[in-house]
């Protein structure tokens, strides 16, 4: 059983004759009641009343007729539905990103609600490293990192550049210099994240390569929270410039 043999089994079923249902299908009537009788066939019933001029559906046929409409309608809402998704009327786009690319997705997930107000949206927080493979899995349909993935499967660009920056208390005698050198740096306490990130091992490779000490005395479990804290006095922090500017 196939939707077409369906369509034409409706079309029989509203026509009430095969030649008129033959005419509206563009097709001969040996073909229509050949696609009748196949069906027939599979169901193991009879759908039509033979001995009626009229084409009267049997009660098997009622009950087809109710699940054939259900199937073609269901079709053709799947279709729409599809033509809807391709051309950005409605649907639902999952993203996954991790607490710092999520601040580069607000404004520009303003512009597209703007563009798109039928598109539902879910940010899902992930770790940086998980991501690749939330997208590979189809979790979501992409997701922003702060790193080029290495997977062959993974098609990725660049949409945003930003920068590391040195933040301190207003009091620290550090915060009027315009610039300061990784030496001054070895000499600092310093705030960090506590989850790995491309961004964290830099900034240790890069005191490595300058045999320079790296305190990380304390690890805090958000951007928020390590801006907050340094606010208040307690060392200082690497955090991405955009953060800042949030």
């Amino acid at each position: 059983m196939d939707l077409a043999q369906l369509e034409v089994f409706l079309m029989v079923a509203r026509e009430g004759r095969f030649s008129r249902a033959a005419e509206k299908l563009y097709r001969t009537q040996s073909a229509v009641s050949q696609s009748i009788r196949k069906l027939e066939e599979e169901v193991g019933e009879a759908l039509f009343d033979r001995s009626s001029r009229d084409g009267l559906l049997t009660d098997a046929g009622h009950v087809l007729q109710e699940y054939a409409e259900r199937l073609l309608n269901m079709r053709n809402n799947a279709r729409e539905a599809l033509v809807e998704l391709r051309e950005l009327h409605k649907g639902k786009l999952a993203i996954a990103a991790n607490e710092f690319t999520a601040l580069y997705l607000l404004p520009v997930l303003g512009e597209f609600r703007r563009l798109h107000p039928m598109i539902k949206i879910a940010v899902q927080r992930s770790l940086g490293s998980r991501i690749p493979d939330d997208v590979l899995r189809h979790n979501v349909e992409l997701g922003v990192l702060t790193y080029d993935p290495q997977e062959p499967q993974l098609c990725s660009i660049v949409v945003y550049l930003d920068e590391l920056i040195f933040v301190v208390p207003s009091s620290h005698p550090l915060a009027g210099e315009g610039q300061v050198s990784i030496r001054q740096l070895g000499a600092e306490s310093f705030v960090a994240h506590n989850v790995s990130s491309p961004y964290r091992e830099k900034v240790i490779q890069t005191f490595k390569r300058h045999k320079t000490p790296l305190h990380m005395d304390i690890e805090l479990p958000t951007l928020q929270a390590i801006k907050r804290f340094v606010g208040m006095g307690n060392g200082v922090a690497l955090v991405p410039e955009i953060s800042v500017e949030a």
